[in-house]
């Protein structure tokens, strides 16, 4: 990771270095934490952070749930994030913001504990590698299971819903495979280890609904909000693992990993005769992002410097 200039931390921007926190913060022991993914992109007026209303709206909703008072306003948490990137270098960045349950108390009850809220921007690039930009991405359907709603709010971005994903992703990676795809406990796809997932049958487009337990992605709703404009045939609806070793075209969306195709799952090679569908969003994605569709230019929040 190379380092950028200032963080925002409880309202301040500090020099990278000092943006620090103590070894018995509370959320660093127990997972209390939520977090936000939100990229900006270089546009031909200038860095623009793509759709950071949405991305700050999900934050307030995934506070709301774990009874977190973070002290800001949506207002304010926007403003931080466009100070933060206006501090920095980079004309395209990721940004995190992350509140926690802060230092001063120990235990299980996090409702002692203040809340801090921290605001982090850095140069990333693809997030599954460039060569799997490029070629597409082997995938693997993870012995992992997604975990169920009963037992945590998967609707929340919490820190601590990302010990399952990692454990689904090394295993992805030990076995070779670029990526991993987890069921739910029903046994019915859910969503990769940080990205939602569509697949594409005889020209339909279908991606997992809310209630089979993925989180709601904001590069999600963005593909679906396309396929709509794009007059393409698409469903929310449960498939099997055996829907998706059959699909036409398979591909992952995020924030970190954009629109991302795959190529293979569990040896099975997808998208025999190419990924027209899957090309089409990724394409009208990357304009939309760098200002090029004016459509959406609604989503882009400028930075000025």
């Amino acid at each position: 990771m190379k380092a950028q200039v200032k963080i925002w931390m409880d309202g301040k921007l500090v020099p990278w270095d000092e943006a620090r926190i103590h070894i018995l913060t509370h959320g660093l022991h127990y997972g209390m934490a939520i977090f936000e993914g939100i990229r900006a992109f270089a546009t031909p007026a200038g860095t623009a952070i793509f759709r950071l209303d949405e991305h700050i709206e999900r934050f307030l909703n995934s506070a709301k749930i774990y009874r977190m008072d973070l002290g800001y306003s949506a207002k304010e948490l926007k403003k931080a994030c466009v100070d933060l990137v206006r501090s920095n270098p980079a004309k395209e960045c990721y940004i995190r913001p992350i509140a926690y349950t802060a230092y001063g108390e120990m235990g299980l009850n996090p409702l002692k504990s203040k809340i801090s809220v921290g605001i982090a921007s850095w140069e990333w690039g693809a997030y599954l590698g460039a060569e799997s930009a490029k070629k597409g991405v082997r995938a693997t359907v993870s012995s992992w299971v997604r975990i169920d709603s009963r037992a945590m709010p998967v609707q929340a971005k919490c820190s601590a819903n990302y010990a399952n994903s990692a454990l689904a992703k090394m295993q992805a990676l030990a076995s070779g495979y670029d990526e991993a795809i987890l069921l739910n406990t029903q046994g019915v796809v859910a969503e990769g280890p940080g990205e939602n997932i569509f697949r594409v049958k005889d020209g339909i487009l279908s991606t997992p609904p809310a209630s089979s337990g993925i989180l709601r992605g904001i590069t999600r709703d963005t593909v679906i909000q396309f396929a709509r404009d794009l007059n393409i045939k698409f469903f929310r609806n449960d498939s099997t693992k055996e829907e998706l070793y059959t699909s036409d075209e398979v591909f992952f969306s995020g924030t970190a990993a954009g629109i991302a195709k795959v190529r293979e799952i569990d040896g099975r090679r997808i998208g025999y005769d190419g990924t027209p569908i899957t090309d089409r969003l990724a394409k009208l994605y990357d304009r939309a992002v760098h200002g090029g569709a004016k459509r959406y230019s609604k989503w882009l929040t400028p930075v000025s410097r």
